[in-house]
This record gives structure tokens, C-alpha cells and sequence, in this order.
């Protein structure tokens, strides 16, 4: 069975970096391109970023575009979300997942696309 397994919570100020991380286990990662999504509450998921499987194209909500950066680990099964200047309003539960068809470019960050979901890491951003 696959596992997936979310870095756990992260609690900064505002203006500061932290990096989140999920490992997924059972499976090879190389076959998926792997997705950051965030939640909050009575908020519908949106997607933060989308890596390819090789990690060399990714695909960013407008909101993050300069600030996040995603990257991977292939030969850990690991997806990386480095978070810098960091906002209290990107104070949510984030999420990753895998996709075995999403495409930089083709509306890879759609939730739809997802499986194997991890339990989710909640990053706390004070002001």
C-alpha cells in the first residue's frame, strides 16, 4: 500500500523561511509529478505547485511565484517546498500528492489530478 508521509508543523514569523516535506513509500515516485496544495478551513484545496518527475519544470500559483520554490528527491521518494518570505495569510494546512497525469502547463495544479494523498503539515505564519 502506498504511504505518504507529511513534514510536521511549522510555526514562524512573519517575513521568515521553513521548508516542508513529504516522503511517499510503496511506489516510485519517478513515474508521478508531485503536487503542494493548501486548505483552509471551509476553503475549497488549491494547488501551491507542481514539479515534473524529472524536477526540472514546475508550475506555481500566481500568489507564490517568487517566494516558493518546489523541488525533489527521486532516489528518497521526497518532495521539498521551500517557503520564504512568508505571509500570515499563507497560514493553512498544506498538502502533497502525487499525479500520474498531470502536465506543466495543462492545468497541472487541478486537484482532480491527485492521488495519494499525505496527512498534511500545518504552517502558522505570525504577524
Amino acid at each position: 500500500a502506498v504511504q505518504v508521509v507529511d513534514s510536521g508543523e511549522k510555526s514562524v514569523q512573519a517575513g521568515e523561511s521553513t521548508t516542508i516535506s513529504c516522503t511517499f513509500y510503496g511506489l516510485s515516485s519517478r513515474d508521478f509529478s508531485m503536487g503542494r496544495f493548501r486548505q483552509a478551513p471551509g476553503k475549497e484545496r488549491e494547488g501551491v505547485a507542481c514539479i515534473n518527475w524529472s524536477g526540472r519544470r514546475v508550475e506555481y500559483t500566481d500568489s507564490v511565484k517568487g517566494r516558493f520554490t518546489a523541488s525533489r528527491d527521486n532516489a528518497k521518494n521526497m518532495l521539498f517546498l521551500q517557503m520564504n518570505s512568508l505571509k500570515p495569510e499563507d497560514t493553512v494546512m498544506y498538502y502533497c500528492a502525487l499525479s500520474p497525469c498531470a502536465r506543466i502547463g495543462y492545468f497541472a495544479l487541478e486537484v482532480k489530478k491527485y492521488i495519494h494523498w499525505g496527512q498534511g503539515a500545518q504552517v502558522t505564519v505570525s504577524s
